[in-house]
């Protein structure tokens, strides 16, 4: 499985950052996180160069992707050369979710057709003006698409991921790893109730 994190110049480390420790708990041997951006390297909002790990193309196969937010994502839309491979990204066959400001992109690709979204305050208008709800809450998924919004929302995207390509067993127990200790229980109680609602109904198991 390859997850892959659109990385964007000006990028929020929580929201990149944050996602790539909790899905890096998972250990099997097919699973790879990467920080897909446009170029050789980033800097993020807050002077934090990090390096390629995979391209924006490679994400357009990826299994699923998380496409991070950071203060140039208008920026990030109005650049055709990123936009054009970006239409490349494809619920039918892969999971992909937004955080915070990427809500935008998936806005302006088109791709939260009838579908709410999650962001933060300051992009809000903006994905309203692109012509999609905002909900106000920190999590919101329907079939293959999940929007967060709020910095330390990420983890409900990396929680879902795990889940849909894993296991529920092996998203709780990332989340346990990070939750702080004597809060644990709750950091993970809170998850699911955000995230519970919107994943797949269980197939029932013919006897």
């Amino acid at each position: 499985m390859h997850i892959a994190i659109l990385t964007f110049e000006g990028y929020n480390e929580l929201d990149s950052l944050i996602a790539l420790g909790v899905l890096n708990r998972i250990k099997a041997d097919d699973w790879r996180v990467t920080i897909a951006t446009p170029g050789p390297k980033v800097t993020s909002m807050n002077g934090v160069v990090i390096e390629q790990m995979s391209t924006l193309e490679e994400a357009c196969t990826a299994d699923a992707v998380i496409i991070g937010s950071g203060i140039a994502t208008r920026e990030v839309v109005e650049d055709p050369a990123i936009m054009s491979v970006l239409r490349g990204l494809d619920p039918s066959r892969q999971l992909i979710a937004a955080q915070c400001s990427g809500a935008l992109v998936l806005a302006k690709l088109g791709l939260l057709h009838d579908i709410p979204a999650c962001t933060d305050l300051i992009t809000k208008p903006w994905v309203i003006a692109a012509g999609v709800e905002v909900l106000n809450q920190p999590f919101y998924a329907k079939g293959n698409v999940a929007t967060a919004g709020g910095c330390l929302a990420s983890h409900y995207l990396a929680a879902w991921i795990i889940t849909r390509l894993e296991s529920k067993d092996a998203a709780e127990g990332a989340l346990h790893y990070v939750a702080p200790v004597g809060e644990k229980d709750e950091y993970i109680e809170r998850a699911w109730r955000n995230i519970t609602p919107y994943l797949p109904t269980p197939t029932p198991t013919l006897v």
